[in-house]
């Protein structure tokens, strides 16, 4: 399959955006010299490497996280995000970075703050060995719009396709990759799955990003740039989209 013209400027766009963001993430903070308040470290998750842990021992300690997650990975409400089947490695970053203060919620904070190295990798192998959310019933997507938003993004207004980092129709960063595929996706371990996963959860971490409550992570930088380019009723039909895949 070749790609179009549309599919390559958004790729382009993708990829100039996620430079100018790891760029303004590495670049010192400049001042009069006066020292600021020390704040979480910055977490590059380019350097991090793939996260592995023992399932079983993840399920025993898992009980505490079924109360919100459910037993099975999916949320029992829909502000609590599906874990099931998501990466291992992006699991265990954020349970590191509840812990470590760079993302900030009243309940994940103290949860993740009582958590050791290997809980935190337990849980997320845990959480990564579960099956995905059922599929969406055929046809429910029908033509919303976050489809084509999602897929292609929208060069004229400067906003990359969701697809260049999540996959196609948000199936995953590694699913870019199969033959045929006009621009393959590395399989980058940090990445969310957010196929099938919640509407409200979705549109609640674009609105973080967009207004910098969430930060301090080398993918946070990126998405910062992301959701700056989108407009509230763009942020709906996204999550809209995700959440009916």
């Amino acid at each position: 399959m070749r790609p179009t013209k549309r599919s390559a400027c958004a790729a382009a766009i993708a990829v100039a955006g996620i430079a100018l963001a790891l760029a303004a993430a590495d670049a010192p903070a400049s001042g009069d010299g006066a020292t600021a308040p020390k704040g979480p470290s910055f977490l590059d998750l380019r350097r991090q490497p793939p996260v592995t842990g023992d399932p079983q021992a993840g399920k025993a300690s898992s009980a505490v996280c079924s109360a919100c997650h459910g037993e099975r990975g999916i949320g029992i409400a829909a502000n609590f995000p599906n874990l099931a089947a998501q990466p291992a490695t992006y699991l265990y970053v954020q349970l590191a970075s509840f812990k470590g203060g760079q993302r900030s919620d009243p309940i994940m904070g103290p949860m993740a703050a009582s958590l050791g190295e290997a809980d935190m990798r337990n849980l997320a192998a845990y959480y990564a060995s579960l099956p995905s959310p059922p599929a969406a019933e055929p046809g429910a997507t029908g033509d919303l719009p976050g489809g084509a938003l999602f897929n292609g993004g929208d060069p004229a207004r400067g906003i990359p396709p969701c697809a260049g980092c999540h996959g196609q129709d948000g199936r995953g960063p590694a699913s870019g990759g199969e033959a045929g595929a006009a621009t393959p996706h590395p399989p980058w371990p940090t990445v969310p799955r957010l196929r099938g996963q919640s509407g409200v959860y979705v549109a609640k971490a674009l609105h973080d990003f967009k207004s910098g409550a969430r930060g301090n992570t080398s993918n946070a930088a990126i998405m910062h740039g992301v959701a700056g380019t989108l407009e509230d009723a763009d942020i709906q039909s996204l999550a809209d989209f995700v959440a009916a895949k």
